[in-house]
């Protein structure tokens, strides 16, 4: 005897030649329909994994752009800072506290 598939009973192997011929060409074309659905699966896991490569180069130059951008600013930054103009930083904190009251009053008055 032997086993049948997933919750089916025993069935006990044909006796004859021609039904052993007919269950192997039943069997051999279900292991063929499963392996076409295998390679189907295979085929579209690999054009995931391409499209997922691909999409992962593009934020990988996205980042390393952005990385030369901000580097190149801060460069700049930092050449600003020692120019000797740090009348511009006492500027900028007067200008924040002028705008702070501002708005203080604008809401305290409504």
């Amino acid at each position: 005897m032997r086993r049948a598939h997933a919750g089916n009973y025993y069935e006990p192997l044909p006796q004859n030649s021609n039904e052993i011929e007919d269950e192997n060409d039943r069997m051999t074309n279900e292991l063929q329909e499963k392996i076409g659905a295998l390679k189907s699966l295979t085929i579209d896991i690999g054009n995931e994994v391409k499209y997922q490569d691909r999409m992962l180069r593009d934020v990988d130059d996205d980042l390393e752009k952005t990385g030369g951008f901000l580097g190149t600013t801060m460069n700049k930054v930092l050449r600003l800072s020692k120019g000797g103009h740090n009348y511009i930083i006492v500027y900028l904190f007067l200008f924040s506290i002028v705008v702070f009251f501002i708005l203080y009053f604008v809401i305290k008055f409504r």
